[in-house]
C-alpha cells in the first residue's frame, strides 16, 4: 500500500517545514480566539454593555468559525487546501485591524465574524492538509504540531495582553497613540497574520486534491518532493483509486450511503467527536478565564496570570500527546481524556460549590479550597490537551475516506463551531443563574458522557493509510 511504499523515504525535513507552515493556522486560531479573553472590561467600557452584550461580543468570532469551518470543508475542495489558508490568512488580518479600531459594538462583532471565518477555515483545513502530506506512521504526532501551536497562539495572546496591560496600567488604560491597552491586543495581531500570508507562498498544494481535480503530473511532482520519484507515480495511482469508486469529484452528498439513502454512521461519529470536544467547556476557560477566576476572588492581574499558567500546562498537555498518539493510539488518548475530565471536572464542580459572599458581596472560596480549584482546573486542561484537543483533530483529518474527507470535515467542524457557540455565549449568564458549580457540574456530565461515545461509536485510525480509511 501506499503507507509502506513510501514511509521508507519520505523527505523529513521538507516535510517538517510545510508543517511548520501549515500549523501557523493553528496559532492564529489560538491567537484570535484567545485575544478577547482580557479585552473584556475594554469593551464593556468602551461600548456599554451588559452580562448578554458582553456574551454577543465574545460570541461573535464562533458565528463566523461556523461558517468558516463548513464553507472551507466544500471550498477546499473547488480551489484547494493552500488556497483556503491564504484566504483565513487575509481574514485574520483584516479582522486585526477592524477589531480594533472598532468604533461601535456593531461594527466590532462585524470584525471578530471576520475573524471567525479565518478561525473556522484554519481549524478544519490545517489538520487536513497535514494528514494529506505526511507520512502515515508519523501522521498524528506531526497532525497534533497544530493543536501545540494552537495552544501556543491562546497562550501568546495571554501574554501579550498581560505585558500590555501591565505596561499601560489597566486593560483600558491609555497605552500607544492616545489608544487603550485593549485596542492594540487586536492590533498585534496582525503581525502573525501577515506572516502566515507570506509562509503559505512557499509550500505546495496537497496531493490528494491536485489528484481529485484532475492533474495527476502536478501530484506526482509534490509527492516525488515529499517522498521520491520511484514511488510517486505509485502514491498517485492510490490515491486515483481511492476516488474512482464514485466516478466523480467529491461533493456534499457523498456524505450519504447511496445504498441506505441514509447519511454515513462514520460522519455521526465525526459529529458526535466534534461536539463532545466543546461540551465539556474548554473554551470557558480560554475564553473567560479572566471573568471566570475574578468571579471566585481573584483580581484582574492575577486572573491573567492564571491564564498564561493555563496556557503553559496546556502546551505540556499537547507535548505529551504528540509523544503518545503514533504510540499508543487515538482511541485509548480519547478515552484517558474522557475519564481524567470527569474527575477534575466534578473537583471544579464541588469547590465552586462551596463558594461564599463578601461584604462586597462578591464571592470567595474559603479555606484551600481555591488552591483545590486552581489545581482541579489545569489539570482538567492537561487532560483535555493530551487527549480531545488534538486528537480530535487528528481523527477528523484523517478518519474520512478521500472522496468525503472535505464534506464529512464541513459538517463536523460546523458542528464543532455551533456547540462552541452554545457554550460559550451562554457562559456569561450562567455564572449568574445557576451559578458556576451546576455549569461544571453539567461540563463533567458530558465528560463522563463522552467516554461511553468514544467506547462505542470510535475507530481506531492509527498507522493506516489515508486511502484504506473506510467510511
Amino acid at each position: 500500500m501506499m503507507q509502506e511504499s513510501g514511509e521508507a523515504k519520505a523527505n523529513m525535513g521538507f516535510v517538517a517545514a510545510i508543517v511548520a507552515v501549515a500549523t501557523i493556522g493553528g496559532f492564529m486560531f489560538g491567537y484570535d480566539s484567545g485575544v478577547i479573553n482580557g479585552t473584556q472590561k475594554g469593551l464593556e467600557a468602551a461600548f456599554d454593555l451588559g452580562k448578554v452584550g458582553i456574551g454577543i461580543n465574545v460570541g461573535a468570532i464562533l458565528v463566523g468559525s461556523s461558517v468558516g469551518a463548513f464553507g472551507a470543508g466544500r471550498l477546499a475542495d473547488r480551489i484547494g487546501r493552500r488556497g483556503v489558508m491564504k484566504l483565513a490568512a487575509l481574514l485574520f488580518l483584516v479582522s486585526a485591524l477592524l477589531a480594533g479600531a472598532a468604533g461601535s459594538s456593531v461594527l466590532f462583532i462585524l470584525a471578530r465574524i471576520i475573524g471567525g471565518l479565518g478561525v473556522g477555515a484554519a481549524s478544519v483545513i490545517s489538520p487536513v492538509y497535514i494528514a494529506e502530506v505526511v507520512p502515515a506512521s508519523v501522521r498524528g504526532r506531526l497532525s497534533s504540531v497544530q493543536q501545540v501551536m494552537i495552544i501556543s497562539g491562546l497562550t501568546g495572546a495571554f501574554l501579550v495582553n498581560y505585558v500590555l496591560a501591565n505596561y499601560a496600567g489597566g486593560s483600558t488604560a491609555e497605552l500607544w497613540g492616545g489608544f487603550p491597552a485593549w485596542r492594540w491586543m487586536f492590533w498585534l495581531q496582525a503581525i502573525p497574520a501577515a506572516v502566515y500570508f507570506v509562509a503559505l507562498l512557499f509550500i505546495p498544494e496537497s496531493p490528494r486534491y491536485l489528484v481529485a481535480r484532475g492533474d495527476e503530473a502536478g501530484a506526482a511532482q509534490v509527492l516525488t518532493r515529499l517522498f521520491d520519484a520511484s514511488v510517486a507515480q505509485s502514491m498517485v495511482a492510490d490515491i486515483r483509486a481511492s476516488l474512482a469508486a464514485d466516478h466523480h469529484r467529491p461533493q456534499l452528498s457523498d456524505l450519504v450511503d447511496k445504498a441506505t439513502g441514509r447519511i454515513r454512521p462514520l460522519v455521526w461519529t465525526g459529529i458526535g467527536l466534534a461536539v463532545f470536544q466543546q461540551l465539556v467547556g474548554i473554551n470557558v476557560v480560554f475564553y473567560y478565564g479572566a471573568t471566570l477566576w475574578q468571579a471566585v476572588g481573584f483580581s484582574e492581574a492575577y486572573a491573567l496570570q492564571t491564564n498564561i499558567l493555563s496556557g503553559v500546562v496546556s502546551i505540556a498537555g499537547c507535548l505529551a500527546a504528540l509523544m503518545l498518539v503514533d504510540r499508543l493510539g487515538r482511541k485509548p488518548l480519547l478515552l484517558i481524556g474522557s475519564a481524567g475530565m470527569t474527575v477534575t471536572l466534578g473537583t471544579v464542580a464541588w469547590a465552586f460549590s462551596t463558594a461564599v459572599a463578601g461584604a462586597d458581596g462578591g464571592l470567595s472560596l474559603p479555606g484551600h479550597n481555591s488552591v483545590i480549584a486552581l489545581f482541579a482546573a489545569n489539570a482538567y486542561v492537561v487532560f483535555f490537551n493530551m487527549s480531545w484537543g488534538p486528537i480530535m483533530w487528528v481523527m477528523l483529518g484523517e478518519m474520512f475516506p478521500n472522496q468525503i474527507r472535505g464534506s464529512g470535515l464541513a459538517v463536523s467542524g460546523f458542528a464543532q463551531w455551533m456547540a462552541n457557540a452554545a457554550i460559550s455565549v451562554s457562559f456569561p449568564a450562567l455564572v449568574v443563574s445557576p451559578g458556576l458549580a451546576v455549569t461544571y457540574g453539567g461540563y463533567t456530565l458530558a465528560a463522563a458522557a463522552s467516554f461511553f461515545f468514544v467506547r462505542a461509536k470510535v475507530r481506531e485510525t492509527n498507522g493506516v493509510a489515508l486511502e484504506d480509511m473506510q467510511g
